[in-house]
């Protein structure tokens, strides 16, 4: 069993004040596979105390030619890529994620991340000059906004941690990041990669924490801003705590998106089953964006339900690290509990159940459970309005396009969302009226360059692209009379 005995603080490994530890198991299996220590408040005031440090030096990170910056956030890309192949490894064996998903995204997402940053801050002028409305001129100075607090989820750990620090490095600013207590093994690369790359001490940490410690972390006098993704809940947690302090967050929540299947669609899996599973089921179902609640025209409503069924039907269920596997196990048994239960609750409000529902017989270790549609669903019901996040889809029939866009919108939720279409002029006319963050038209993949966030309680502000940057930055006006 793996066991990761120290803190990354202030550019080095160092004990926890505490002795108390975060077990992970396998997703695969159950069974412990490595540990790591668990900061305390003490912790986290020396991790905070050392980014305040790293940011506030008159001379340091903050105070960087972007040019210099992008270097080094070029050599931490470097360095996270020659680690890829352990790392998607040990993603895989603590969360299900299939090693084929693993591979292609937290592989090679967070290198791809920081060398668009490194360009953008490249390219992007520190301050621009504007003439002033009534007289002289006004200077637009970009500042970064400082010390970050960094939350990063259990789905995607490394890719959504990636999302965080790389446009906070960019920006100039310092970091703690604070990993998911269930996908805290591969953390330590980041920390690695850090050393590797030269980042000066302090401008990044890891600490890996519980609950009390991550909430003392968000509310900390010494931090300037919180970037969290991860669950509606806690995200509503956290803004409780930054309100009073007037406090810039960012929070990338759940979701419960549509597909809108037009009458026109395509439904030939031959040709359209890549792009329904990466678009409803990649990663178990264990994805913010997907497009989970499928509405279904009336005319063509028994074609999508054989077809959805059919689909989910022919996906290979196994070992995440068998490159043939495309459905996983789910992370933990609780979730996987919480996710059967979401499911009976549906089928006792009177779904029909078309598919999956069950724990393979042949996967006796690990937290299986089988891709699940769920037919004849009430926009209204539980099952079509809360966030199940697992490998569960339900179908829902609407009259007319009208009809579809009333109940894509008609949701406590707006992140993502799907419109299915042989006439891409029809589709993106449907997508401008959902409201929601993001929508694809037959297929979706998020865009690295093009902002990234939901509407409702699927959060608050923009990751990726330009506005991802943005995001860590401060403009202040200096007005020349």
């Amino acid at each position: 069993m793996a066991t990761s005995a120290s803190l990354f603080i202030d550019g080095r490994w160092t004990a926890p004040s505490g002795d108390a530890t975060i077990t992970v198991r396998s997703a695969r299996t159950g069974r412990p596979i490595g540990s790591a220590v668990s900061a305390t408040p003490d912790d986290v005031d020396r991790a905070v105390a050392a980014a305040r440090r790293a940011f506030d030096d008159p001379t340091g990170w903050s105070a960087w030619a972007p040019e210099e910056r992008a270097e080094c956030l070029d050599r931490l890309a470097d360095a996270l890529e020659k680690r890829a192949e352990q790392t998607v490894r040990l993603v895989s064996e603590q969360n299900g994620m299939p090693i084929s998903v693993s591979s292609r995204i937290e592989g090679g997402f967070p290198g791809a991340m920081l060398r668009y940053y490194a360009g953008l801050v490249r390219e992007q002028p520190v301050e621009t000059s504007r003439p002033g409305m009534f007289a002289g001129t006004t200077r637009v100075h970009r500042e970064p906004a400082g010390v970050v607090a960094a939350i990063s989820p259990w789905n995607f750990p490394q890719t959504l941690a990636a999302q965080k620090y790389a446009p906070a490095l960019a920006a100039g600013c310092a970091v703690v990041l604070k990993p998911a207590p269930e996908t805290v093994l591969d953390a330590k690369a980041v920390a690695e990669a850090s050393l590797e790359a030269g980042l000066p001490r302090g401008v990044l940490n890891v600490v890996p924490a519980e609950a009390d410690a991550s909430a003392y972390l968000v509310g900390h006098p010494g931090v300037d801003m919180v970037a969290f993704t991860g669950s509606t809940a806690i995200g509503q947690r956290i803004a409780q705590i930054c309100g009073p302090l007037v406090r810039p967050v960012t929070l990338e929540l759940g979701g419960r998106s549509a597909a809108v299947v037009l009458d026109d669609a395509d439904l030939d899996l031959s040709r359209a089953g890549q792009a329904l599973f990466g678009a409803m089921l990649i990663n178990n179902g264990q994805t913010c964006f997907l497009s989970t609640r499928i509405l279904a025209p009336r005319s063509r409503y028994r074609e999508v339900v054989d077809t959805i069924a059919a689909f989910a039907g022919s996906l290979t269920v196994g070992d995440p690290l068998d490159p043939a596997t495309q459905i996983g196990p789910l992370v933990t048994e609780r979730h996987r509990a919480a996710v059967e239960a979401a499911v009976a609750r549906g089928i006792a409000d009177g779904a029909r159940l078309v598919a999956g529902a069950r724990r393979p017989p042949e996967l006796d270790e690990g937290w299986y459970f089988e891709p699940t549609v769920l037919a004849d669903v009430d926009n209204s019901w539980d099952i079509a309005r809360d966030d199940v996040f697992g490998p569960v889809l339900t179908i829902t029939q609407y009259e007319d396009e009208d009809h579809a866009v009333t109940l894509a919108n008609d949701s406590d939720y707006g992140l993502a969302g799907t419109v299915w279409t042989a006439s891409p002029d029809r589709g993106l006319a449907v997508a401008r009226r959902i409201r929601t963050g993001s929508v694809g038209v037959n297929g979706y993949l998020p865009d690295l360059g093009a902002p990234f966030g939901g509407v409702k309680n699927s959060g608050i502000g923009r990751e990726l692209g330009p506005d991802g940057l943005a995001a860590f930055q401060r403009t202040k006006s200096i007005y020349q009379l």
